[in-house]
């Protein structure tokens, strides 16, 4: 709780600086979809901080993967939340990517094992449901008061959480937090503005290669490696969804 609420709380500032460039911030807060914006800054966070919160329980390139799956979740909740159609060859799609999700998780018997999956899985659903969202809200919200909106709603409701579990962070810890924030801040304002920008097809092997850097961060930084399992189960993820964005 406390690294997505620095998250948040340090993604004020970027997030405030990329608002203040354009018309007034009063006059497109007047405007705002506060009942579009807070529906998606909810799901927003909590795919953030499920993602924190099973990230130490497999590598990295594994847990990328898995929460790249939400473009398998969005496919079989747009019908129920969107109405709209499921077509077969979508359908077919999305399955071959959720057995890639087992391959990547490869599913234990003890309760442990799960745990980690299980909170990554529920990133993935909440990133689906935020991803629905986007398309709600009305298009006149511009990218820039989008994600400071979900900055602001995130720094408050995490910030109660820490009423409940803090431990003092060191100085460290706050340098390493605010990086987080920063790079974490941007990185979804350049998403909303391709989300709104392009179509699917052209971003989807663009979004895909967050999982190359994965596998690279975690062979440099923890020496991790893949099996061919998980690689097999990656390659299924990223081929359904691309096949689903094309």
């Amino acid at each position: 709780n406390e690294v997505t609420f620095f998250r948040m709380l340090f993604g004020i500032a970027p997030a405030l600086a990329v608002c203040l460039r354009g018309r007034p911030i009063s006059a497109r807060v007047r405007n705002l979809d506060f009942r579009g914006q807070t529906v998606r800054a909810v799901t927003l966070l909590g795919a953030s901080a499920c993602f924190f919160a099973g990230l130490p329980y497999l590598p990295l390139s594994e847990a990328v993967a898995i929460v790249y799956s939400e473009a398998l979740f969005v496919i079989v909740l747009a019908p129920i939340l969107l109405g709209e159609r499921l077509f077969l060859r979508n359908a077919m799609s999305a399955l071959f990517g959720f057995i890639g999700v087992l391959l990547v998780i490869r599913p234990q018997g003890a309760l442990s094992n799960w745990i980690g999956p299980a909170f990554l899985i529920s990133s993935a659903i909440f990133g689906a449901l935020s991803m629905l969202q986007i398309r709600r809200i009305r298009t006149r919200d511009d990218s820039g008061i989008t994600v400071l909106f979900f900055t602001v709603v995130g720094t408050a409701v995490t910030g109660v959480s820490l009423f409940f579990a803090w431990r003092a962070p060191t100085l460290r810890d706050l340098a390493i937090m605010a990086l987080l924030a920063i790079f974490a801040t941007v990185g979804q304002l350049f998403f909303t503005v391709a989300v709104r920008r392009a179509n699917a097809a052209t971003l989807a092997p663009y979004t895909y290669t967050g999982i190359i850097w994965a596998t690279l961060f975690g062979y440099v930084i923890w020496v991790e490696t893949l099996g061919v399992i998980p690689m097999l189960g990656i390659i299924l993820i990223v081929g359904s969804s691309i096949a689903l964005a094309i």
